[in-house]
């Protein structure tokens, strides 16, 4: 028999073993009250991201103080005692202990501004990086001091916090939530956790420099360290055991973003993990009118542009040295970005690098003022190494179907197997599950079997066999033959049936199962409902 204590006790466990995450998230959620979420975004994450510099510094801060050990003698407010731990200064009044307790006081807002302010006048790597966006008339100051003391309740910067990534998991899984709430400008800011992770477990980039012309908050550079991190038995399979196996002292990375608030957040989103952003750039004219990186050449590219642009200024750049492809010119066309992103990646590729990038699944097959001259001049010189047909619904800001390229600059030598004369094509389409109505992710199996497919094809020690309806490798006469058409369905082909499968009999036994399962609940209902009126029979009777 089904005790209602005891479903109330299980609801309680349940709710108690909620992720922090998540916990925070629906507190400061029901704070936003009427606020856009793309304004609310910046006034949360601001405020985590506050907190977290304050536990890192309050918790050396109290070391210094006390002053045992390696820390006898020292200043607590010397400024160079916290930059050789590479924890930011905070001055007294921007600390968070300061911070709660003006957050009754009417002008929280302003005190929160000047915070931000004097953290950026002691920390020049954070200057023109925090928002300043907490004293505007329409951000309830009632409800900014509750969202205070609701992140006072999280411990984020210190040693142990750092070492579960507990902001970094907060962080992200709040970008995710704004982008879903934002839905379309969303996107701008936030590319799907599983796509990001299925392009860096691809290109698999242990060392090297790492390049996203169009890197929004950063998630691409994120994944990369955390890529290292996972797979740190590469360096001793390799005998690198001797040498240091941090990420940062393996992987340096460039970045170039054109909206600022967006750029704000990829440099705070770097700093709450240590990663070294002084290269990632901004300016509002971006990557083809202004490139920041001119003389890099990357070894890896890993970049999700703008789908299908037709406003990237190409008519004021018909002349640009980027439009050379291994000696040919091919100017991309003005009304699409598309192959212009395709042509700057390869321009700033090293002689031995890779690039895995998104776009809209029209490029694989367009014929349009050129770009299928372009695609054609890829194919024959050997360039274009996998393609991925992508799921749909994948992306919050746009339902065009999209799909994953990936080219090399050396594909004869480099470490994998000769295939210059080859093309890997996975057609994924039926892959990922239904998180909500409009939207579909990719699970870690899925990555799994997409990623292990490409390593098996190009590892000289892989053991790649071709699977109808989902892999494929043609060769380049096989790609000529259909006119430079890079679409996977039409070298795949469809997938072997079941000979056995009895469709009747199947439906059967899912009704049958259906209706157990409604039985089953009804009875539980019912269980509920009867011990519900014994306990308000018992109530009444006591009174």
């Amino acid at each position: 028999m089904i005790d209602i204590t005891y479903i109330m006790a299980k609801t309680a466990k349940n709710e108690q073993e909620e992720p922090l995450e998540k916990k925070l998230w629906k507190a400061a959620d029901k704070l936003r009250k009427n606020m856009d979420a793309g304004e609310y975004k910046h006034v949360v994450l601001g405020l985590i991201f506050l907190k977290y510099i304050s536990d890192a510094f309050e918790e050396l801060h109290n070391k210094l103080v006390e002053g045992k050990g390696d820390y006898e003698g020292a200043d607590a407010e010397d400024k160079n005692e916290y930059i050789a731990e590479k924890v930011f200064y905070v001055p007294p009044s921007a600390r968070w202990n300061w911070i709660q307790g003006r957050a009754p006081q009417p002008t929280i807002g302003k005190d929160i501004d000047d915070a931000m302010d004097a953290i950026e006048k002691d920390n020049p790597s954070l200057r023109g990086v925090l928002p300043k966006v907490f004293a505007q008339e329409k951000l309830d100051k009632t409800c900014l001091g509750d969202l205070v003391n609701l992140v006072s309740s999280a411990v984020l910067g210190t040693k142990e916090a750092q070492s579960k990534d507990l902001l970094g998991r907060v962080f992200e899984y709040f970008l995710g939530e704004f982008a879903l709430s934002e839905g379309k400008k969303g996107g701008q800011f936030y590319t799907p956790g599983s796509v990001v992770k299925l392009l860096v477990q691809m290109l698999e980039p242990y060392e090297g420099r790492v390049f996203d012309p169009c890197c929004g908050s950063g998630w691409m550079f994120v994944q990369s360290e955390k890529f290292i991190e996972s797979h740190r038995d590469h360096y001793k399979k390799n005998g690198d055991v001797g040498l240091s196996l941090d990420p940062a002292d393996r992987i340096s990375i460039y970045g170039q973003e054109s909206n600022q608030t967006t750029w704000r957040l990829a440099k705070m989103n770097l700093s709450i993990r240590g990663i070294d952003s002084s290269n990632v750039k901004w300016n509002n004219e971006g990557s083809f009118l202004n490139d920041l990186h001119t003389d890099l050449k990357a070894d890896f590219i890993i970049a999700n542009p703008p789908f299908d642009d037709s406003d990237w200024s190409g008519e004021l750049l018909r002349d640009d040295a980027r439009w050379k492809v291994l000696g040919e010119k091919l100017v991309p066309p003005a009304g699409n970005a598309n192959y212009a992103w395709i042509q700057h990646f390869l321009f700033h590729l090293a002689p031995t690098g890779q690039a895995g990038f998104v776009l809209s699944k029209g490029s694989l097959t367009t014929n349009t003022t050129g770009e299928g001259d372009i695609r054609r001049a890829l194919i024959e010189k050997g360039l274009v190494d996998c393609i991925v047909n992508l799921p749909t619904k994948l992306f919050l800001n746009t339902q065009i179907p999209a799909c994953l390229w990936f080219l090399s600059r050396n594909r004869s030598t480099s470490g994998f197997r000769k295939r210059e004369n080859e093309i890997l094509f996975i057609d994924a389409r039926n892959m990922g599950h239904l998180v909500s109505r409009k939207n579909r992710d990719l699970s870690e199996v899925d990555t799994d079997l997409i990623a292990g497919t490409y390593h098996n094809w190009r590892n000289p020690d892989g053991n790649y066999e071709d699977v109808p309806g989902f892999c494929k490798v043609a060769t380049i006469e096989e790609v000529r033959k259909l006119n430079y058409v890079l679409t996977p369905g039409r070298y795949v082909g469809l997938a072997d049936e079941e000979d056995d499968f009895n469709f009747e009999e199947r439906f059967t036994s899912l009704k049958t199962e259906l209706e157990k399962q409604i039985a089953e609940e009804e009875e539980l209902n019912k269980r509920i409902a009867e011990n519900l009126s014994k306990i308000i029979f018992t109530t009444h009777a006591k009174q």
